[in-house]
């Protein structure tokens, strides 16, 4: 039986069979998985361990068996399993290294991407550089230039309207 069943035989939780198993040390059998595998004896053992608990016994209390059984028992490899086992290993190493080459392909692709987007962008950012000194030489030019425009009053009082600049009158001013 394995230990679901016997706790459900022992109306107890599985971890509280696993619980006594190990605090008590007790030589239970184990299939290949590891799991325990419990015999009739075994259960009688358990049986044996909840009726001194029931009766006021405390866990510690309790003797634990000392005679030890093989704890495992298991199936001998044979070779042609070593040779599968092998197989796989170098199978697993070729996919990783497979794996890691693609990553470095695509991650120096990305990168060389990257570098052509921030040259784009450093050449934008350069004629727009050359375009804000270009508008702030024609504005300081035009700030510079003569002012013929003045109002002029004449001899007799009236004021001689400005003429219109040809920046102005392109823009409706």
């Amino acid at each position: 039986m394995n230990s679901t069943e016997v706790a459900k035989l022992l109306g107890v939780s599985v971890s509280t069979v696993q619980r006594w198993v190990k605090q008590l040390g007790l030589p239970m059998e184990r299939n290949d998985r590891g799991h325990y595998y419990f015999k009739d004896e075994d259960i009688q053992l358990l049986k044996n361990i909840q009726e001194q608990l029931q009766n006021g016994a405390i866990l510690q209390d309790i003797a634990p068996v000392t005679e030890k059984k093989n704890s495992r028992k298991g199936t001998v490899k044979t070779i042609e399993d070593d040779q599968r086992i092998e197989f796989l290993i170098t199978k697993v190493k070729e996919i990783e290294l497979n794996l890691h080459a693609k990553a470095d392909s695509v991650t120096s692709y990305q990168l060389l991407q990257h570098r052509r987007e921030i040259e784009d962008l450093q050449t934008q950012i350069t004629k727009l550089n050359d375009t804000i000194v270009m508008l702030q030489q024609e504005l300081n030019t035009l700030k510079a230039a003569p002012t013929l425009e003045k109002l002029h009053v004449l001899g007799d009082g009236k004021i001689k309207r400005k003429k219109k600049n040809f920046v102005s009158s392109l823009f409706g001013l």
